[in-house]
């Protein structure tokens, strides 16, 4: 079955950095488009960041341009997810995504804490 595992959350100071991981199993992982989302307290859910199955296309939210890039290695199914000069607002869950076929997945979510 699909499986999305997140790591690599923790707290943080702001303009620190993090490396979010995203391994998964289960599906033809080149062959789809990866997402991040993320969710603060009190918060909808919102799509941080996209990358299309080859990685040639990325888009961001405006909220995090020029600071966080997405990247995968289709060769170890995983896709991965630089956080750069971190803001107390970035604090949420961060939850890898897959759209495949008709089916919705989600990873469990890894905590990200910026705060001094």
């Amino acid at each position: 079955q699909v499986q999305l595992v997140e790591s690599g959350g923790g707290l943080v100071q702001p303009g620190g950095s993090l490396r979010l991981s995203c391994a998964a199993s289960g599906f033809t992982f080149s062959s789809w488009t990866m997402n991040w989302y993320r969710q603060a307290p009190a918060k909808e859910r919102e799509l941080v960041t996209t990358i299309t199955r080859s990685g040639g296309t990325t888009n961001y939210a405006e909220s995090v341009k020029g600071r966080f890039t997405i990247s995968r290695d289709n060769a170890k199914n995983t896709v991965y997810l630089q956080m750069n000069s971190l803001k107390p607002e970035d604090t949420a869950v961060y939850y890898c995504h897959a759209r495949i076929w008709s089916q919705v997945y989600w990873g469990r979510g890894t905590q990200v804490t910026v705060s001094s």
